[in-house]
């Protein structure tokens, strides 16, 4: 049984004015309470615990334990518990990693305040609350051709070159190495039976598959 009416809330995020903003934000709201503030997953997993949150907002890049891999061991400890993510990263891959590791929601960091508060809230009465972009990223991978031959990290990274970004900053954003990414780009070459950047895309929109 929870000791307070209050939703109590934990975050969990390594930029200490963020951090500090969202715990006044949310402190200083009725109706919740900002029971610890962490700058790790390491830190959350060893006293979280005896927080006894209702709700966590969880970052994606954290020093040490990123919060995509901590989420399952922070669900293990918490299992009552709603994980909310909230980063600055909007990447598909992440998101649906996020999602199948236990989070109840996916906000990016320019939701307004109001909104993230609204999600605390929303969560707890059983919603899954997703920034809008977010939202619609979902709903498009649902109407994807079911019969690409591509893996969900080969369509993920063939997208992101399809916005032009480069193969280095595809392995900065979803926390892979170079030569990870220039391995799925040669199978995605091979499955495609193309030899271009240019004509892997265009073979991927033609057949749906991004």
């Amino acid at each position: 049984m929870k000791r307070d009416l209050d939703i109590r809330v934990v975050i969990i995020e390594d930029d200490e004015t963020i951090r500090e903003g969202y715990a006044f934000l949310i402190g200083n709201t009725p109706g919740y309470k900002i029971v610890a503030t962490y700058s790790s997953c390491e830190d959350a997993l060893k006293k979280t615990a005896h927080d006894d949150p209702d709700v966590i907002l969880l970052d994606v890049e954290l020093p040490g334990i990123s919060g995509i891999e901590g989420l399952p061991k922070l669900k293990k400890i918490l299992p009552e518990t709603h994980i909310l993510i909230l980063t600055v990263y909007e990447e598909e891959m992440l998101i649906f990693r996020a999602l199948g590791n236990g989070a109840a929601g996916y906000l990016t960091k320019n939701t307004p305040p109001e909104k993230i508060v609204a999600a605390i809230h929303e969560v707890m009465d059983g919603g899954g609350p997703m920034s809008a972009h977010i939202a619609r990223m979902v709903i498009t991978s649902f109407k994807r051709n079911v019969s690409t031959p591509l893996t969900r990290r080969e369509t993920e990274i063939l997208e992101q070159i399809a916005t032009g970004k480069s193969r280095k900053r595809i392995a900065d954003e979803l926390f892979i190495d170079l030569e990870t990414v220039k391995s799925h780009i040669k199978n995605i070459y091979h499955k495609l039976d193309v030899h271009s950047k240019a004509d892997a895309i265009k073979a991927a929109k033609d057949n749906k598959f991004i």
